[in-house]
């Protein structure tokens, strides 16, 4: 099946093709600093399954093998491959996809690195908007 996402601003789109061998819930350093979060949800796809479908992506060498893929306009993170730990695989950024409800994560990796704050995150008072 095909799935498609992209970017905030629309510059970057692109698609994968069948399903992701895993999705996981990312805690260690490198990726809360990249994404500016707590953690970051990640697809994992063989290389080959995903097509640049629209625009230009900018690769940052994040930590020795680790390389991530961005919007140059906006800046959202799309993709991350590290060809030593993860070989044929690009991870996206499942939040990207146009139906990021499709990829519901099945584990939290590298909790070695959680923020000690999130094991009780899903304890904190919701709103369905901003508080009143």
């Amino acid at each position: 099946m095909k799935r498609t996402g992209g970017c905030h601003c629309g510059a970057v789109r692109y698609a994968v093709e069948g399903e992701p061998r895993h999705v996981a819930l990312c805690h260690c350093r490198d990726c809360r600093r990249s994404a500016g979060a707590p953690m970051v949800s990640w697809a994992a796809f063989a290389e080959d399954a995903f097509t640049l479908e629209k625009g230009e992506l900018v690769t940052f060498n994040s930590s020795g093998t680790a390389l991530r893929s961005f919007c140059p306009k906006c800046g959202s993170g799309i993709a991350y491959r590290n060809a030593e730990y993860l070989p044929g695989i690009v991870d996206i950024q499942s939040a990207t996809f146009d139906d990021p409800a499709a990829f519901p994560p099945g584990a939290h990796i590298q909790v070695a690195e959680r923020i000690d704050w999130m094991r009780s995150a899903h304890d904190l008072p919701e709103f369905e908007r901003f508080p009143g």
